[in-house]
């Protein structure tokens, strides 16, 4: 077997792999060899099939798989000795596959970006701010008003009273396409709050101004991505009878309030809630915290990138920033997305940032534990809601999106690490002041 280097400019690395016949031979005779205790052919006993047979009608899949094994060691012989570790998988093709014939050597060509080294970074140089914000009594306050909002009831307006935004309506309705009632398009004493955005937009809009006992036309036209097709992007009536109009009432801000929401009391609330807030707070302040961490780190090193690596991050960016620009647009029939300078700039940083923390997590020997993954498969189980069993079985037999689910519990774990290893200080600021930070970082 013979490996012959074709390229190596910058991280570009081409190989030329020759398994000659001879090598081939000898390796389907060895595979031949270790099945023929095993087999069992009419007309011979179990172990007893000549070789010669067992090659005539076993050969050709032999002679593939023992090809792969040769080519696969051969690979990795290579990346042993050269110590090259690629960064995406290689390109191997087969020279003159389609004309190759039995008895002649195998000559595979093998390109790859090797990743490059990566320089040492001196963590205890890098200067960080932690923010720390205390759940006050006017955040606690706020997040009481905002519950006891989210618990009001509502109660009958006077007499003869026009329905505001925000009143709840009690209506009999019934809805019609082209004069024909449609299923699911009606329903009695339906209490609908106007506002609230829970009907077809400008549904609620055409009931405020309604007294009791009015009878109102609502016009309306499905969105062109209404759920149910055959009302999507059509006109629709629904003839409303208004049978009561209640003003909202906000909950009393007591220890009712708190049982409402399963505590005790009212100073049992508030400390949940300071804790949430807190809870809030250092999440937020840790995105501050690790923004300035990784740009600190982007200007510390500098190294060659493996261009394919860059070219695919940059693709992913645009496909996502133009699906972000275009919601309504669900499938990838799109046509090609070009990246931009920008695109390319950012994929640039964050190959280079992901690099870095992938070889300072190797080295620092950061893994992620069973448990920790198992954590991530439930959190983001939680976004299939009734299908949560569906989602687990899926990781477990996608190694790919096993590695979604990883990476950021692995670059979260590696930035702890650098953390506990730089200058650190403690300032304490306002609730104002750290969402301005957080904002900042969607400017940058």
């Amino acid at each position: 077997m013979q490996v012959t280097e074709t390229l190596n400019e910058g991280l570009k690395r081409g190989y030329t792999i020759t398994v000659t016949a001879d090598e081939l031979d000898a390796k389907v005779q060895e595979k031949l060899l270790e099945a023929q205790p095993e087999v069992e052919i009419k007309g011979f006993r179990k172990g007893k099939v000549p070789l010669a047979i067992l090659k005539k009608q076993f050969g050709t899949r032999i002679l593939g798989d023992a090809m792969q094994e040769a080519i696969d060691r051969a690979m990795k012989d290579h990346f042993d000795r050269t110590g090259d570790r690629p960064a995406l998988q290689p390109e191997v093709k087969m020279v003159g596959g389609e004309t190759w014939k039995e008895g002649q050597d195998v000559v595979v060509e093998m390109t790859y970006d090797a990743l490059p080294p990566i320089p040492e970074v001196d963590a205890s140089k890098i200067k960080l701010e932690r923010l720390i914000v205390k759940a006050d009594d006017k955040a606690i306050a706020e997040a009481l008003e905002n519950l006891a909002k989210s618990a009001k009831s509502f109660e009958d307006r006077k007499k003869g009273s026009k329905a505001k935004s925000g009143d709840q309506v009690v209506i009999d309705f019934k809805g019609s396409v082209d004069g024909e009632l449609f299923e699911g398009g009606s329903a009695e004493d339906y209490p609908l709050e106007l506002g609230s955005g829970s009907f077809i937009p400008g549904f609620e809009d055409q009931l405020i101004g309604a007294k009791v006992g009015d009878e109102v036309s609502v016009n309306v036209s499905f969105p062109d991505n209404y759920g149910a097709a055959h009302l999507a992007g059509k006109s629709a009536v629904f003839a409303c009878t208004v049978k009561a109009v209640k003003e909202p009432k906000p909950a009393e801000i007591d220890d009712e309030l708190a049982k409402k929401f399963g505590v005790e009391d009212l100073a049992t609330l508030k400390a949940q809630i300071a804790e949430r807030l807190e809870a809030e707070y250092k999440g937020a302040a840790r995105a501050v915290l690790k923004r300035s961490l990784l740009d600190q780190l982007d200007g510390m090193v500098k190294f060659d990138l493996p261009a394919k690596l860059v070219e695919a991050e940059a693709n992913q960016i645009a496909h996502q920033l133009w699906h972000e620009e275009n919601p309504d647009e669900h499938g990838h029939n799109h046509g090609t997305i070009e990246a931009t300078e920008e695109h390319i700039k950012l994929a640039e940083r964050r190959v280079r940032l992901g690099l870095l923390l992938a070889e300072i997590g190797r080295k620092a020997e950061v893994t992620v534990t069973d448990a920790e993954m198992t954590q991530a498969v439930l959190a983001a189980a939680r976004q299939y809601p009734g299908q949560e069993r569906q989602f687990f079985e899926f990781v477990q037999k996608n190694p790919q999106m096993q590695q979604q689910l990883r990476a950021p519990v692995f670059e979260d774990k590696v930035v702890d690490h650098l953390v506990s290893l730089a200058d650190v200080t403690e300032k304490e600021v306002s609730k104002e002041a750290l969402q301005k930070a957080v904002e900042a970082l969607d400017e940058m």
